[in-house]
């Protein structure tokens, strides 16, 4: 493990932006997340550091020679306008940077407004329009859950849940890279080929089971050589930061086509993510043991298996899931919670899935997605998608409006939240992941 407790995590470091002291606020001094955003129509982004209800301009932060040495060096390589490039500087450079704006954004500290130029590098979020965060080259989604995948499982395998390689090998499969959209870009009803059990022949049209997956996505900071994997103990030195993914589903495309190489349409149609990416060092203060395995089950093959992963490998993130139907924000009703999940529940840890995903030699690059797959856990509240919500559609969902849902309708919004608390440690949160969906898509 990299990270280490320092000076940006002290609990009674206070921010001048007074915003960053707001009670839930996700964003305090102790928190920092990085993401990308335009203004104006702007054709090329800038790199933003949210703070508070303002988020720090880095190129105009740059401008004014505050920023020098390693820290110099990142803020240059935010330049181009993602993250890629400071991603693939590594952890040193990323904490020098964060360090810094830590301390220029610190009570007592003057040298932002000793330049006159405050109010223009901290810009209101409504001005903005965020964008995603890196060039995302590929994407990989896993299977992490133990909880999701006994619970998916049962529902087509009820005598045999588990497939013989889970508990060995986090499973996952290389998802569309590019149709992953940031937070907030309206999502169509995709179409396919759906067969029912008593069907002679598969239909194609619109999926009827649209569904949502609440997950945890891990950016690569270092990539490694083609041909070189990474130790499970270093493995962390190669993350940037998460961020919150909503891996929208078809439920009823995907078990037609899945056999035998796996997802394929029902998943590659878009998958949103949450603008900002909190970095490993600012979640230095929620890592916790990973959980004993049960009794019974195998112990991590060796080239999976460290110290650290075992006394620091999990992280103390909460997410939820909330929905509103369009009829819900007609009456201005407040988005109903569907579930709350903790991200300590995983079976397999973040730097797990890296090492692994390497361990074949594979080359993964800066700015590279990992999706944890679906964060669920042991009661129903925890479960992380309608799929499991509502049994496969046997058990639906009442809406405070009268609804029923047994997956999701058009003009139903989805959002999801993250946040991390901890005794000792000031809490921070990821924002928000949004996204409608829309109608039937398209033929362009």
């Amino acid at each position: 493990m990299t990270e280490s407790l320092d000076a940006t995590h002290d609990p009674q470091l206070r921010s001048w932006v007074e915003s960053a002291q707001a009670e839930g606020t996700d964003f305090p001094i102790q928190n920092l997340p990085f993401g990308a955003f335009t203004v104006d129509g702007e054709v090329s982004p800038r790199i933003g550091v949210a703070i508070g209800d303002r988020v720090l301009d880095l190129a105009g932060l740059l401008d004014t020679g505050l920023l020098r040495d390693e820290a110099g060096v990142a803020a240059q390589a935010c330049r181009s306008g993602r993250l890629n490039d400071l991603m693939g500087l590594g952890r040193k450079h990323l904490r020098a940077l964060r360090q810094r704006i830590s301390e220029l954004l610190s009570t007592g500290n003057d040298e932002i407004s000793g330049t006159g130029r405050a109010e223009e590098l901290l810009l209101l979020p409504d001005d903005l329009e965020m964008q995603l965060p890196a060039r995302i080259g590929d994407y990989t989604d896993f299977y992490a859950s133990v909880h999701h995948a006994t619970n998916v499982g049962s529902m087509f395998r009820p005598d045999n849940p588990l497939l013989p390689n889970y508990k060995w090998i986090p499973v996952g499969y290389h998802g569309r890279a590019s149709s992953v959209v940031v937070s907030g870009t309206p999502v169509h009803r995709p179409s396919g080929q759906a067969k029912a059990p008593d069907a002679e022949a598969p239909e194609f049209g619109p999926t009827r089971r649209f569904d949502y997956e609440m997950e945890v996505g891990a950016f690569v900071g270092t990539g490694n050589g083609l041909g070189h994997p990474v130790p499970i103990g270093r493995a962390e030195e190669h993350l940037f930061g998460l961020c919150l993914v909503n891996d929208w589903s078809a439920r009823d495309i995907q078990p037609w086509e899945y056999q035998p190489l796996g997802p394929f349409l029902a998943k590659s149609f878009a998958t949103s993510i949450s603008p900002w990416v909190v970095t490993m060092d600012a979640l230095a203060p929620f890592r916790r043991p990973t959980e004993p395995r049960p009794e019974g089950d195998p112990s991590p093959l060796p080239y999976l298996d460290h110290p650290d992963v075992q006394a620091r490998g999990a992280i103390d993130l909460t997410v939820e899931v909330y929905l509103s139907s369009a009829t819900m924000r007609e009456k201005g009703m407040e988005p109903v919670r569907l579930s709350r999940g903790s991200f300590t529940d995983m079976y397999w840890t973040v730097s797990q899935m890296l090492t692994h995903h390497a361990s074949n030699g594979c080359n993964l690059r800066p700015g590279d997605l990992l999706a944890s797959g679906t964060v669920s856990g042991p009661d129903k509240g925890s479960r992380g998608c309608l799929l499991e919500l509502t049994w496969r559609g046997t058990e639906p969902i009442e809406l405070p409006s009268g609804e029923e849902r047994r997956f999701l309708e058009d003009g139903d919004e989805v959002v999801m939240r993250g946040r991390c608390e901890s005794d000792g440690a000031v809490p921070i949160g990821f924002g928000e992941c949004r996204g409608v969906v829309g109608g039937e898509e398209t033929a362009a």
